[in-house]
């Protein structure tokens, strides 16, 4: 197993494109929210690629496929805050529609990453 094989992937590079236009995005925000949902969004997002990258070098497919849950729950947070913050007038309606896209696309490399897993783990249950 490759250490660094997760930098690889597909979703690990879409998540960090995710970390890196929501950092842009953040300076969009008022002062007062630099600690509350700037600081949230920082987490959700980096959180995103984390629990890729720990995932993809677990050892069991269930344990794969938990992290790629935990990731995918931290990309629909990211989707969440950040159609609150156009809603508040933090962000214009074009920022959102623009990283919704991206979010769009890597939810649904993450899924298919997901179903892969499954179909694995399916496979294995039905050797035993």
């Amino acid at each position: 197993m490759e250490v660094f094989g997760f930098r690889r992937l597909i979703a690990y590079q879409k998540a960090k494109e995710v970390v890196k236009r929501t950092y842009k995005l953040l300076r969009k925000f008022p002062a007062e929210e630099r600690y509350a949902m700037c600081d949230q969004l920082r987490r959700a997002s980096v959180s995103i690629t984390s629990n890729i990258a720990e995932g993809v070098n677990r050892y069991s497919v269930k344990d794969k496929s938990h992290f790629i849950e935990i990731a995918y729950g931290s990309l629909m947070e990211v989707s969440s805050q950040f159609e609150i913050a156009e809603e508040l007038g933090y962000i214009a309606v074009e920022d959102r529609l623009s990283i919704d896209q991206l979010i769009e696309e890597l939810a649904r490399i993450l899924s298919g990453l997901q179903k892969n897993y499954k179909l694995s783990t399916d496979s294995t249950d039905s050797k035993l």
